[in-house]
């Protein structure tokens, strides 16, 4: 489908190849191709949203794009629904149109990602999926034929953060550590309108130190040496990650009396694009208005390669991805706990040798022990005998 975007909902795909790119001799060319083919063709984008249930992914999507994109769904549980995946990935495809220059849109939804009871390995879809995207686009690549590759690889993750004003919980920090080395990951504090200024500034802070402790890379916009106004621009979106995000596509009148994109509530009005309420105009600048072209070639350059080299390390030229349990790093850890296996059981065999020893000794001490004691009781009886036999004798006498 085609969404043409009106001037008044402008959202700036129609910048993307003016977009500033890594100051690289090299990749000055690859942006310039990129560049080259984007005025042509338009863009290819695609973003995929993690989260828990109702924290408005499928909301923000349709505010980022001023249109409607992805439906709302029903949240409430069930227990069939329990036995189903614990992700489901939902695959949302659009052609957004904004003064005749058009951008092709993937988007990728994972609903109710980590909201059962037992969320061990729940990640797994996402992670198999990205990992599938990589594949499926260097399969592509060593065809003979490559004219027309389809490229589904995730160019931006944005991952919600429920707005607790805590910290970041261990299932967030576990599969933000995995998507960080597989995908531009941009985190994101969902309904900030439910904690206060202060709260979501201490909550911010909380969050950026366990990001820190934790090692886990999120996607950071290069910084031009030369430009001291991206320098500031740039910094300014630095300094506040991760966004705190407000999303509706509700028109509602704030005090002035203007119509803006916001939620009503009894002490006023919580505006998506005022910067003093959330950070919602600034995540759009990141993701479309000065910083996709840096989100696909990062994607290319980083993340992709450091997949293709990694698989081209452990299997042949044209040789298909190797099942999980064909890989070489699980038959080591399988080779690893067979061993740890063996040993237990030889372990285990030998305890139950001196125990089996220390019990037949026991049971030769005990018979021996049986047999005085027998011979004491014969010796006792005889003795017994001996003595009335005696005085039977003197009785008669």
């Amino acid at each position: 489908m085609v969404q043409s975007i009106s001037e008044a909902e402008s959202i700036g795909i129609l910048n993307l190849p003016n977009q500033r790119h890594k100051s690289n001799s090299f990749l000055c060319v690859r942006h310039a191709q990129l560049t080259l083919s984007i005025a042509k063709r338009g863009g290819h984008f695609t973003i995929m949203v993690v989260g828990e249930s109702g924290l408005g992914k499928s909301t923000l999507i349709n505010t980022l794009f001023s249109t409607e994109l992805s439906a709302k769904k029903d949240y409430r549980r069930r227990h069939a629904k329990q036995l189903d995946k614990t992700t489901e990935i939902e695959i949302i495809k659009a052609e957004l149109e904004e003064k005749q220059f058009k951008v092709k849109l993937t988007v990728i939804d994972t609903p109710g990602f980590g909201d059962y009871v037992n969320n061990r390995d729940s990640w797994s879809p996402i992670i198999d999926f990205i990992d599938d995207q990589h594949e499926s686009y260097m399969r592509q690549e060593q065809q003979p034929n490559r004219q027309e590759k389809s490229d589904m690889r995730v160019h931006a993750c944005l991952y919600f953060v429920r707005p607790t004003g805590h910290t970041l919980k261990p299932l967030d920090i576990e599969i933000m550590k995995r998507l960080g080395t597989r995908v531009n990951l941009v985190p994101v504090i969902a309904k900030a309108d439910t904690l206060t200024q202060a709260d979501l500034q201490s909550f911010k802070k909380r969050i950026w130190e366990v990001i820190h402790a934790q090692g886990i890379k999120i996607y950071q916009p290069p910084v031009e040496s030369d430009d001291e106004g991206n320098q500031q621009h740039v910094q300014d979106l630095i300094d506040s990650l991760p966004f705190s995000i407000i999303g509706s596509t509700e028109d509602v009148k704030n005090g002035e009396g203007k119509l803006v994109k916001g939620r009503q509530y009894l002490w006023g009005v919580a505006e998506v694009e005022n910067e003093q309420h959330c950070d919602f105009r600034k995540l759009r600048q990141l993701l479309v208005r000065t910083h996709m072209l840096d989100l696909i070639n990062t994607t290319e350059e980083t993340h992709y390669e450091h997949y293709r080299q990694a698989q081209m390390e452990t299997r042949k030229f044209g040789e298909p991805k190797p099942k999980k349990l064909d890989n070489p790093k699980f038959k080591e850890e399988e080779e690893a706990l067979r061993k740890r296996f063996t040993e237990q059981v030889k372990l285990e065999e030998g305890r139950f040798r001196q125990w089996e020893h220390h019990l037949m000794a026991e049971r030769d001490r005990l018979n021996k022990d049986l047999e005085t004691s027998h011979g004491q009781i014969k010796s006792i009886e005889s003795e017994l005998d001996a003595i009335q036999i005696g005085y039977g004798r003197s009785q008669r006498r």
